[in-house]
């Protein structure tokens, strides 16, 4: 069995180094699935597939998908699931979660899910962990089959699965004589987060961190700044490696873009209402009911996202990265239009001559 320095080392540099093109910093995509009002679950699943497949030819760095529960309009809900598919369905792209949301689970299980992908896909997968359940209290206690569910026992969870991953329990640990199979090379593990408390978790750790700029667009830079002032070099990396998610809508001209973003901020603005559903058609964003909040809102929305043009959406994605400082991009596109999706992330990568 590896040493646990050989492992990290190795994990190291899954984390960074790969070829990005003509793109500043690496690009990748964070896909949550989404199903609109005229296609299935099974339908985006499909799609997911085949911009996986896509976004390998194309020259992406990494393809994660997200956890989420009893949302309508997410097909995404058991990560390790959708990863070991995509994983038979290409080669060198990696695969990780955006992520696992760890109060949802037992840590051993997670172990064991991810034990079992790096030994089928050794060197390909990334483990993303959140500290919030992503779900309402009696669905996150049906997950976990326990009457409290917290976000405030995530450093203990953390802990432990980190303990299952590398077998580094003390011997006076109640959970020293567990064994997690497989176990090999851990994957590298990110924190993910919207505020500081795991921004600053990753850093006194010494892990890579990945920041929700997408819908936490306020608290980006003072994230990013908590991460790096805590940071501690580990045996997997040496200095901070940090990544923001970014609603990124492209189309050939800023019109056609905006066309598109309008349903995907209808989308939040009903959530946050809590009115979850399906992704909403562009007809049906522009014949919604707003009232002047409801307008102040997509207004917000649509500020904190990028889109337009490849042209427009390169100069926005180039500032962004070079305002906040991150070693990569992650972009993430709520469109549930197969053709308008896969064309949107193709345009991105034509725009950075990634293809």
């Amino acid at each position: 069995m590896e040493s646990a320095a050989t492992s990290e080392t190795a994990a190291a540099e899954q984390v960074k180094g790969q070829p990005r093109g003509q793109a500043p910093v690496p690009l990748s995509i964070l896909d949550l699935s989404p199903v609109g009002t005229r296609n299935t679950a099974a339908e985006a699943l499909q799609t997911t597939t085949e911009l996986a497949r896509s976004a390998e030819e194309w020259g992406y760095h990494r393809f994660w998908v997200a956890e989420h529960h009893g949302m309508p309009g997410i097909a995404s809900s058991a990560p390790a699931v959708v990863i070991a598919h995509l994983a038979a369905h290409t080669t060198r792209l990696r695969l990780g979660s955006g992520g696992v949301m760890l109060p949802n689970h037992s840590p051993l299980v997670v172990a064991e899910q991810f034990g079992t992908l790096q030994a089928l896909h050794p060197g390909r997968i990334d483990l993303g962990i959140g500290r919030a359940p992503g779900t309402d209290q009696a669905t996150a206690r049906a997950l976990r089959r326990t009457r409290s569910v917290s976000a405030d026992d995530f450093p203990q969870q953390l802990g432990e699965l980190i303990g299952f991953l590398d077998d580094s329990f003390p011997l006076d640990h109640p959970y020293a004589a567990i064994q997690s199979v497989p176990r090999g090379q851990r994957p590298p593990i990110w924190l993910l987060g919207s505020s500081g408390f795991s921004a600053q978790l990753a850093g006194e750790l010494g892990f890579p961190f990945a920041f929700a700029h997408h819908f936490s667009a306020q608290n980006t830079l003072p994230a990013l700044e908590l991460y790096r002032q805590s940071f501690r070099p580990s045996e997997l990396l040496d200095e901070p490696y940090a990544l923001i998610g970014v609603q990124t809508i492209v189309a050939d001209t800023d019109e056609e873009a905006l066309e598109l973003a309008r349903p995907i901020a209808l989308g939040m603005l009903k959530l946050r209402k809590g009115m979850p559903g399906k992704q909403p058609t562009p007809q049906e964003a522009r014949e919604y009911p707003y009232t002047e909040l409801d307008l102040s809102f997509m207004e917000s929305w649509l500020a904190d996202a990028v889109y337009g043009s490849p042209e427009t959406v390169r100069e926005q994605l180039d500032e962004l990265q070079e305002r906040t400082g991150v070693q990569e991009l992650m972009l993430t596109a709520q469109i549930p239009q197969r053709e308008a999706k896969l064309h949107s992330f193709e345009l991105v990568a034509k725009a950075y001559r990634m293809v």
